[in-house]
């Protein structure tokens, strides 16, 4: 996997897939875009809850809806890295069977999320989830 990030001005970025798609970085607190750190946490939600759509459309279930809020803490002096992650997944469908929900969120975050694989050795990770009807 590759990617390339190029400088627009004062504190914001480019970022380029390799997959051809944009993402603007700024390290401007509000900027023109995501920080960096804000990326991350992103990403973070967007691989889980993919995980948990796939895991559950292949379990027959009938999902409608899924938002993860994350909320995560982050150390106090430089580098500011993230020290605990709280992923709380809301999913919406018809008739889901909570034990295949419990499930998908459990195997995304111990087996298939690489995002959070990868983050796990270094920052604390908590999920939870709640069920919506639709």
């Amino acid at each position: 996997m590759k990617a390339k990030v190029t400088w627009l001005e004062g504190m914001c970025f480019e970022g380029l897939s390799e997959s051809g798609h944009k993402m603007v970085l700024d390290g401007t607190n509000p900027g023109k875009g995501a920080s960096p750190m804000e990326a991350v946490l992103l990403g973070a939600g967007g691989c889980s809850a993919i995980d948990v759509v796939s895991i559950l459309e292949k379990g027959r279930q009938q999902v409608t809806g899924c938002e993860v809020e994350l909320d995560a803490d982050r150390a106090e002096n430089p580098p500011r890295v993230f020290t605990a992650i709280r992923l709380h997944f809301v999913v919406t469908g018809q008739d889901l069977a909570e034990k295949q929900v419990a499930r998908a969120v459990e195997l995304s975050m111990d087996k298939y999320c690489s995002v959070m694989k990868m983050l796990e050795k270094a920052v604390t990770v908590e999920s939870s989830y709640e069920i919506r009807s639709a």
